[in-house]
């Protein structure tokens, strides 16, 4: 079964968003099926702001050590794709496809003077054609996950936005629609009706239940940067801890349960 198609079983396909090699090996032996990266987490681990903060070498650089220990299928948060022109795009995901990378995200937003603002829709379809038809013609076989920031942004008419958006993306090549902060049921009925893509929602603290979202029309479900942020929680915890209690007796979880 390849990429496109995991987007199509019974259950939702359950991305485990990783950061590092060390998040890799850990979904693919708890059984993930897929990794994807959040771009969040992997500035976050090398010290940059997310919003294309981070130089592209570097996020080169920790998928090549992702893909290094993990056979799974990966799919790169591109964020708006490092690039301002179609050209530079599509010269971002050839060098990805080089690497095995599976599919990418694509999002309609970017951050302009610390403000992250959305896309004109028809400029946003307008290079999303280009890249797609350039990678169609030259055989490279990406999945597009085309996120809209429509709820994200909080936008006056987020679901009649998103329709629009949605169908325009689908025209120009979207292989799958991913829509951060969208929770409610009938929306997601709605919109996974009318695009007919593959849609993608993303771990929130008021995300209905994986059997819900099934009902709901949802093909794939992504954690975000949610699962790392729990991570550095709890390391901040242990490392206070251990400076304010003055011993490492907390690491140490001695099992005295009968065997």
């Amino acid at each position: 079964m390849n990429f496109a198609e995991l987007h199509n079983q019974h259950q939702p396909l359950l991305i485990a968003n990783v950061w590092d090699a060390t998040s890799a090996v850990v979904a693919q032996k708890a059984g993930y099926q897929v990794l994807g990266t959040s771009s969040a987490a992997i500035a976050s681990t090398l010290g940059y702001q997310d919003g294309q903060g981070m130089p592209l070498d570097e996020l080169f650089y920790m998928v090549t050590r992702i893909r290094a220990v993990s056979n799974l299928p990966l799919s790169v948060d591109m964020e708006a794709g490092y690039g301002d022109s179609a050209e530079e795009i599509i010269a971002n995901l050839r060098r990805l496809a080089h690497m095995g990378v599976s599919g990418v995200n694509l999002e309609d937003s970017r951050i302009v003077n610390g403000v992250r603002q959305l896309d004109d829709a028809s400029d946003f379809s307008r290079n999303l054609r280009a890249v797609r038809n350039v990678l169609r013609s030259e055989n490279y076989n990406l999945f597009l996950n085309i996120r809209t920031d429509t709820y994200l942004l909080g936008h006056e008419s987020a679901l009649q936005e998103t329709l629009l958006r949605g169908q325009s993306y689908k025209a120009a090549g979207a292989d799958g629609l991913f829509i951060p902060c969208l929770t409610s049921e009938n929306d997601i009925s709605l919109i996974a009706e009318a695009t007919g893509l593959p849609l993608n929602i993303m771990c929130t603290p008021d995300l209905p239940s994986f059997d819900r979202l099934k009902l709901a029309g949802v093909s794939r479900i992504s954690m975000g940067n949610f699962v790392h942020s729990a991570i550095q929680s709890k390391l901040t915890d242990v490392m206070h801890a251990i400076r304010s209690h003055q011993t490492f007796e907390g690491l140490f979880v001695v099992d005295c349960s009968p065997p």
